[in-house]
């Protein structure tokens, strides 16, 4: 039997091994650098930034991961937003993705979120009819803007704005 339950730092080794298997699926596995003192530090530590459900099929084996985070919507206020929502090649098509993303709908609602927000790639047929089949909007208008690490550290922010940050 399967369970779904909040995620705790023991589970950090196998929700690494269970993002890096994602990053296979996604044809994208040398994009991953988190490490799992990274994961320790952002989960766990003074400031954590992110949470988690699992799916734990047997004690101590975690066949799926969904981690989420509070953001902010300017227009809409609190949301959550699913970062990666994971099941395992061997159990994909028995439910669990639907158990894991209903967990996260549940703390959307239970936390006061007015919007719960994610991204699928354009070539992931089956996600894409999974959250076409609950219902999901899926905006084609939006695109995806990011900064990597090293354009972080290339980009030139104006003084004044780094000022700001050193002075607060």
């Amino acid at each position: 039997m399967t369970t779904i339950r909040r995620g705790i730092r023991a589970d950090l080794p196998q929700v690494l091994a269970l993002i890096q298997e994602l990053a296979v699926y996604e044809r994208a596995p040398h994009e991953v650098t988190n490490t799992l003192a990274d994961m320790e530090r952002d989960g766990f530590g003074p400031d954590p930034i992110f949470k988690f459900f699992v799916a734990e099929k047997a004690p101590q084996q975690i066949v799926g991961l969904a981690l989420y985070y509070t953001a902010y919507s300017t227009w809409k206020g609190r949301m959550l937003f699913l970062e990666d929502l994971v099941v395992t090649e061997e159990v994909r098509g028995t439910g669990l993705g639907k158990l894991l993303f209903d967990a996260v709908v549940a703390e959307a609602r239970a936390t006061g979120a007015n919007r719960m927000k994610w991204q699928v790639l354009e070539w992931n047929e089956p996600a894409i009819g999974f959250y076409k089949k609950i219902g999901a909007n899926l905006d084609p208008e939006w695109f995806n803007g990011n900064l990597n690490a090293e354009q972080l550290q290339a980009y030139a922010c104006a003084p004044a704005a780094e000022a700001a940050v050193n002075n607060a």
